[in-house]
């Protein structure tokens, strides 16, 4: 992903919009620290659809015979 300074992007806006909807995202950068992300509003649709990793275990479709018993042991024992 290209990096470009936030007065370069400033001056060329459309250019940098229209390389986005192409599949070129482009990250911004404020005195050398990159600060945000241009990229097409398909690809943000895209991404923001994505489900957190926990949504996604709470959703698969497991009964509880699918899951291994839990073991309560504890992990160690303290050796005094």
């Amino acid at each position: 992903m290209r990096e470009i300074q936030l007065r370069a992007a400033k001056a060329r806006l459309s250019a940098v919009i229209e390389k986005a909807v192409r599949g070129e995202p482009a990250i911004i950068t404020r005195h050398g620290k990159r600060e945000a992300v241009i990229l097409s509003f398909k690809d943000w649709e895209r991404l923001s659809q994505v489900p957190s990793f926990g949504r996604l275990l709470m959703s698969a479709p497991l009964n509880p015979e699918d899951l291994p018993k839990r073991n309560r042991k504890p992990l160690r024992t303290a050796n005094l």
